[in-house]
């Protein structure tokens, strides 16, 4: 974890004593659970002196052989304060509280194309709930692509995998690692599901792009080695290399359908796989698979996540990976268009998984498990390998001494000063000038420039932080804050009142979101892109995300891209507009047509402030 140590709760399991059952999941009082109370000293000191080994053991033997299937299972939750009587928290509470599931995985609620976060003391208010209920402590984890403000509002705000890289500084990754592995644990979550090692060769990818660190197996390599060491660097937390084999040289969307890679074997150790056997070397603690097919070294044409050739063959004998394996959401349509959740479930086994992550029915999956091995067709003791694993990885993340968190702590923890500083710093290092004709950037002529500022939907906040910003630098600026889904005749009467402005700046958001299918702009927004090309005055196009943006438009006067949709991303482009920034990106990826790999233009900052780190502004900072 990060190097910066946080205070936990005082709290050491003992001895269980079960709560009364009619309290379980209601808002009637319970006992204060066996794990909220303190053991002696000299149990506790025995404790900690145990191994990850010696404490699996002694949580294996005491589990009935369910139990034990149990624990290779993850179920979801949102956050948010539940409702005690709500049927979702319910079900919930029995998986963890009767049928003893193995961890947890945080997801959001999602309003249209918009993600609905819960604050930061309400998750770890939840997540000590939750573990007060379990009778072995539960493994947490979240998708922490842009650290924990992927999940949870006023946390630390980063900018999406591929900004990163195009800093082209590692120290950048390392950093992230650190401070979403503090900010995770301040939260209650232990396996963060990050760093993506795909290798984003694709520009139709719909599904990575952005979240991939790059096209060059050797940056992406890098990139995942050096978040892999800075999450190591301090307090204890796991870590994911995400998506094994590869999910960078697909057009599909897995969460829509099954995805192939036709590459060969040579091709795959070359590109794919090295930055996942870079991640083992950096001693990354999981690897989780895709649902995609390879059938250069699987002919079947099964998925990865079901696949012995791939997740066992080639993961664990070839690349020697002895830790955990997961897989990647068992409720996408890569896997259910075809499995029902229990033939799902114990194929994933047989295939080499260890966790089956959010399994569309949990108790469906445990049967099939279940009868599986009743039938002989998987052992016990191959699920009780799988359970080891995953206990190993609790006793290492000190959960046996303590599985709660200090609640009252947990704002100091996230979204300090410094961290939020370190992801401006990340931002301002990203933007990339492609193309600059006729020296566009920076700009000379603010005051009769339109800024017209794309927004995704009705209900985001994208473009807000942009506004607030040129509104400091030119009081009274022209500013269109749209948005998508706006009426042709909106977009034409936005167009028609600019029509006498000198200079056009558009910036596109353009992110990426599971069952869409495609990252390019939404709705009538390339009519009105190309209307303002079309008028022959100067116009700066700033991908906000997808950087391939210029393909679309390659008339554009000026390109600039920022790799990402996040606010301080959003700072950093104004900046870089108005010359308040040094620009120095270079491209992480090819865009076909338009600009090579490495391509970037380099800008120098303002001389008076040469030198000087710049004013950084807290977007989102706790009270």
């Amino acid at each position: 974890m990060s190097s910066c140590l946080f205070s936990l709760s005082a709290a050491v399991p003992a001895k269980k004593v079960p709560a009364k059952k009619a309290a379980v999941g209601t808002g009637r009082a319970a006992r204060k659970p066996a794990s909220a109370r303190v053991i002696p000293k000299a149990s506790a000191a025995k404790a900690a002196a145990a191994t990850p080994e010696v404490i699996a053991s002694r949580w294996l033997a005491a589990m009935t052989p369910r139990d034990r299937a149990a624990q290779l299972i993850v179920s979801a939750f949102n956050g948010f304060s539940a409702n005690t009587r709500a049927k979702d928290y319910r079900a919930l509470v029995r998986l963890v509280h009767q049928e003893h599931i193995g961890g947890l995985i945080l997801i959001n609620v999602v309003n249209g194309r918009v993600a609905v976060k819960p604050l930061p003391r309400d998750v770890a208010t939840f997540v000590n709930r939750m573990q007060g209920l379990a009778k072995v402590p539960l493994l947490v984890s979240g998708d922490l692509e842009r650290g924990a403000s992927m999940r949870v509002e006023a946390t630390t705000v980063f900018p999406h995998a591929m900004a990163l890289t195009a800093s082209r500084d590692p120290e950048m990754a390392f950093r992230e690692g650190q401070i979403t592995a503090r900010e995770a644990r301040a939260l209650g979550i232990h396996w963060i599901f990050f760093p993506d090692a795909d290798v984003n060769n694709n520009p139709d990818n719909p599904i990575i792009n952005i979240r991939s660190f790059g096209e060059n197996p050797d940056d992406v390599s890098a990139m995942v080695s050096a978040f892999i060491r800075g999450a190591h660097s301090g307090t204890p937390v796991l870590v994911t290399a995400k998506h094994f084999p590869g999910h960078g040289d697909t057009d599909t969307d897995t969460h829509m359908n099954m995805a192939t890679i036709d590459g060969d074997r040579a091709r795959l150790e070359k590109i794919e796989w090295a930055p996942f056997r870079a991640a083992i070397e950096s001693g990354v603690d999981s690897i989780m698979s895709a649902h995609i097919s390879v059938p250069s070294i699987d002919p079947s044409g099964s998925p990865a996540t079901l696949s012995p050739k791939l997740l066992t063959g080639v993961l664990r004998e070839e690349m020697g990976f002895k830790g955990l394996v997961v897989s990647d959401a068992l409720e996408m349509r890569g896997i259910v268009n075809d499995f029902q959740t229990g033939e799902a479930s114990v194929r994933a086994l047989e295939a080499g998984v260890d966790v089956l992550l959010m399994p569309p029915d949990p108790t469906a999956a445990l049967n099939g498990v279940m009868a599986a091995v009743k039938s002989g067709r998987l052992t016990q003791s191959r699920i009780d390998a799988s359970a080891r694993r995953v206990l190993e990885a609790k006793a290492r993340m000190g959960l046996h001494l303590n599985k709660l968190v200090n609640v009252s702590a947990v704002s100091g923890a996230v979204n300090t000063k410094e961290s939020i500083a370190v992801a401006q710093e990340m931002t301002d290092r990203s933007v990339t000038l492609v193309r600059n004709q006729g020296k566009l950037v920076p700009l000379t002529n603010p005051q009769t420039t339109a800024f017209f500022i794309l927004g995704e939907g009705a209900r985001s906040r994208e473009g807000e932080v942009m506004s607030e910003e040129l509104r400091l630098r030119v009081p009274g600026a022209r500013i269109e804050l749209l948005y998508s889904s706006m009426s042709d005749f909106d977009l034409a009467a936005a167009f028609q009142r600019n029509l006498d402005a000198t200079h056009y700046v558009i910036a596109a958001f353009t992110s990426v979101s599971a069952y869409r299918g495609n990252v390019a702009l939404a709705g009538a927004y390339p009519q009105l892109v190309q209307n303002l090309i079309d008028t022959k005055k100067p116009v700066v196009l700033v991908a906000m995300g997808n950087p391939y943006l210029l393909r679309s438009f390659p008339k554009a006067d000026a390109y600039m891209a920022t790799y990402s949709t996040v606010a301080p991303s959003e700072i950093s482009a104004v900046r870089a507009l108005f010359g308040a920034i040094a620009v120095s990106g270079k491209l992480p990826v090819t865009i076909p047509g338009q600009a090579k790999y490495l391509d970037g233009i380099s800008l120098p900052g303002p001389a008076a402030t040469a030198g000087k780190a710049p004013t950084v502004k807290a977007v989102g900072a706790a009270n």
